[in-house]
């Protein structure tokens, strides 16, 4: 069986309802995948059903698990009730994140807590429960940010929290290697979706869009290909954050 053969495989994707989540979730329930989706909260549940909805329609196999992945008890039901509808998990993808962007100065301890909690703290335990229940030769990737190669301000907290998953996915690498688990992370530019605009004014997202070499915002279609590469005949690849920005940063 060639690598890149997604039908019949297990995908969980850790805030798989929309934008680039979304988007993993559809190509990879099109090639053939079972694809468990994951989404937050009542605020994502519309968007969780219609992607849940095309995959049906288009005759792909899915389901929808909701949880605040911040309870690690939650991640390890996600896994556990993966594995009981699909006898097994293949890859697994988290997508999961929260940009907050204010001044070092006026960050709370509240937000530092929240971002790092989101960012850092999902991502530990979503590798380690990946670890234990992916079967022999599983793929694990998760979505990081090139601001962890930008020389910025106004950022410490999404980035900071999200530069510790660099180390997570190298030492995973590491420890899950005799297994034949490859674990990646995924760096885009600023992405042109709801999830960027947030926190931006006008004169922001003009500067982020001037500031990438090709010109313009990370289109999530240019690194949903990456991610299954990555998960499928890339599996070589191992322990390595990939930046894929457009030239936003030169890392």
């Amino acid at each position: 069986m060639a690598r890149n053969d997604l039908k019949g495989k297990v995908v969980l994707i850790a805030g798989g309802a929309k934008n680039l989540g979304g988007l993993l979730s559809r190509d990879f329930a099109a090639k053939g995948a079972k694809v468990a989706i994951h989404y937050n909260s009542s605020n994502t549940k519309t968007d969780a059903e219609k992607t849940l909805a095309e995959i049906q329609n288009a005759g792909g196999t899915a389901f929808l698990f909701q949880a605040d992945l911040t309870k690690v008890d939650n991640i390890k039901k996600l896994f556990e009730e993966t594995k009981a509808k699909f006898g097994g998990i293949d890859i697994a993808i988290n997508t999961v994140g929260m940009v907050l962007k204010k001044p070092f100065l006026d960050t709370t301890e509240a937000e530092y807590d929240s971002m790092f909690d989101i960012n850092s703290k999902v991502a530990y335990f979503f590798i380690q429960e990946a670890g234990k229940n992916l079967n022999d030769n599983g793929k694990i990737c998760t979505i990081v940010t090139s601001l962890l190669a930008a020389y910025t301000g106004l950022y410490s907290t999404y980035a900071g929290a999200k530069a510790p998953v660099e180390h997570f996915t190298r030492m995973a690498s590491k420890e899950f290697g005799s297994r034949g688990i490859s674990v990646t992370g995924v760096a885009p530019g600023p992405m042109d979706t709801p999830f960027f605009y947030g926190q931006e004014n006008e004169d922001a997202v003009a500067y982020h869009k001037s500031a990438s070499a090709l010109g313009g915002l990370t289109n999530i279609k240019d690194i949903a290909p990456l991610v299954e590469f990555l998960v499928t005949d890339g599996w070589w690849i191992t322990g390595q954050t990939i930046f894929a920005n457009g030239g936003y940063t030169t890392r």
